[in-house]
């Protein structure tokens, strides 16, 4: 008899809900969107509601429930994560006082500024496990903005949860701070908690950056705990609302890329890709030590017996949109006029900053710069630039993680983006001059679905589960002449992104910049006669 399980994963626009059959795999879904709330004003700004999420989470379910054509009560368990760092102040009920901070919400970059110089002037170790630099995608420094701005909801401020620890409590019917279970994932990476060194930083060292944080400490309390544990049971209120059996469990949550990698078969040795929106890279492996730049090194927060490591660029897809949108057409159609370019042939190298950068330089006042343009280039130019910009940024981040003792054998391409853009999956083979793994069929949630039926018992390890629900690959080989190319690109843009991206950057001579790009350019038009 095979179980069946729900897998949910909340992404940046939608909720995907996959019913899964432990023998035959995903036999259902639903998916259900919701409003990303920004403010022409501020660029920075980017929120959602919990009312939203949670309606969302309700149709999506449903509709899978009758996809897959099973009945609620057959539902073993469900799991589910999402993005993060998405932060949403609670009251002592756990009732929201404002909307989520979404991950890409940039608003608290002083704050972030001001948690890393206090970080190293009092010497933190917690920071240099989170690449030295405080980031404003993550929770505290967010925490310290609402903080700052809500000056008359701060009185009923009980705690600050991340929204797979506020989902999970939510439907297992959790209304006390104290009984919620918080994931080694989310605090890990991005909030900086380490059990080695004694969980979370010091009052001391909290108020020191500004006096609102008095209390914060103890008010983060809470079991931490690694997704193979439970953060409740789904109350009969919630079950109801989703058609599902109460009292069925619920593990504690974590990041969606982070669940998205098991569900792609991560190995140690592999990094997975997580190309969406933005791209998360997870590794994970048996030790680990700190890598500058990185989003964290935590142990048990993608597989509670490896040590998990995150990396990412802050914008892809929504590089993507944007070029396609001032275009007035669409990425498919951009990607199809592109799908014979060749490597270096616009002449064009895009950085890929244009919602700053997440990993190596943690710098979210960067923006977007192009070299290279002349009057003849085209949108499909530029997105093809975009493709190479955003695939050598990813050299970079995989240049750091093997620098500093991460082993890097294969990259596998989860996410949305790879299912449906063929372009890019050969691009960054070409850029990264190593084959790239594409899932046979898509991911999304499958790493939930692996949780959930750890569970409900119906298998003993995540190994055994992969074996059983992960699909197969198919390799994506590079070009050699085409990398040929990249190794002649690949050091302009290197140089530049360690000029242009660092305040303090030593003088850099880029004369040879332009000149190189029209040379390369020349010389592949020239093949091509």
């Amino acid at each position: 008899m095979s179980d069946v399980v729900a897998g949910v994963d909340f992404g940046t626009q939608s909720v995907r809900v996959s019913i899964v059959d432990s023998e035959r795999g995903t036999i259902g879904a639903g998916v259900a969107e919701y409003p990303v709330k920004r403010d022409k004003r501020d660029p920075d700004f980017a929120t959602q509601s919990h009312a939203s999420h949670v309606s969302a989470l309700v149709e999506a379910t449903r509709t899978a429930l009758r996809d897959a054509g099973v009945a609620g009560d057959d539902i073993r368990a469900i799991a589910l994560d999402t993005t993060g760092s998405t932060v949403i102040p609670v009251d002592e009920r756990l009732e929201p006082l404002d909307d989520y901070y979404l991950w890409c919400d940039h608003r608290s970059k002083d704050e972030a500024g001001e948690i890393t110089a206090a970080a190293r002037a009092n010497n933190l170790a917690a920071i240099d496990w989170c690449g030295g630099v405080y980031s404003s995608e993550w929770g505290f420094a967010k925490l310290l903005h609402w903080l700052r701005h809500n000056p008359d909801k701060r009185p009923r401020f009980a705690t600050a949860l991340e929204h797979c620890d506020m989902i999970a409590a939510t439907l297992s019917g959790i209304t006390e701070p104290s009984r919620v279970s918080r994931s080694v994932c989310a605090m890990g990476h991005k909030w900086l908690w380490s059990e080695q060194l004694g969980g979370l930083p010091s009052d001391d060292f909290l108020t020191g950056i500004d006096p609102l944080f008095a209390g914060v400490r103890a008010k983060l309390g809470g079991s931490y705990r690694t997704s193979n544990n439970l953060a409740g049971h789904l109350s009969p209120v919630w079950a109801d609302r989703l058609g599902l059996r109460a009292g069925i469990p619920i593990p504690v949550g974590a990041f969606d890329a982070h669940w998205d990698a098991i569900g792609a078969g991560v190995t140690e040795g592999a990094v997975v890709n997580v190309i969406g929106t933005s791209t998360c890279m997870i590794a994970i492996a048996k030790n680990a030590d700190c890598v500058p730049g990185v989003c964290g090194v935590v142990p048990g927060s993608v597989h509670p017996d490896f040590v998990g490591v995150e990396a990412g660029l802050s914008a892809v897809g929504d590089i993507f949109e944007a070029i396609a949108f001032r275009a007035n057409t669409s990425v498919a159609v951009l990607s199809s006029r592109a799908a014979h370019h060749r490597a270096g042939q616009t002449g064009l190298l895009r950085m890929a900053w244009d919602n700053g950068d997440r990993t190596v330089l943690v710098n979210p006042s960067l923006g977007g710069v192009t070299f290279g343009w002349n009057l003849s280039h085209t949108a499909e130019d530029e997105l093809f630039a975009a493709i190479e910009g955003t695939a050598m940024h990813t050299r970079i981040i995989l240049e750091r993680m093997r620098q500093h003792g991460v082993l890097v054998e294969r990259v596998i391409h989860a996410g949305g983006i790879p299912q449906k853009n063929e372009l890019l999956n050969q691009v960054y083979a070409n850029v990264l001059n190593m084959p790239v793994l594409v899932p046979e069929r898509s991911i999304t949630s499958l790493g939930s679905a692996i949780f959930a039926f750890l569970a409900a018992g119906t298998f003993a390890t995540i190994e055994e589960a992969q074996r059983a629900l992960c699909p197969s690959y198919r390799v994506v080989s590079p070009r050699a002449n085409e990398s040929a190319v990249y190794e002649r690109l690949h050091p302009l843009y290197r140089d530049l992104y360690f000029s242009l991206g660092q305040r303090d950057s030593s003088p850099v001579s880029i004369g040879n910049v332009l000149p190189t790009l029209k040379k390369v350019a020349a010389d592949v038009r020239a093949r091509s006669l």
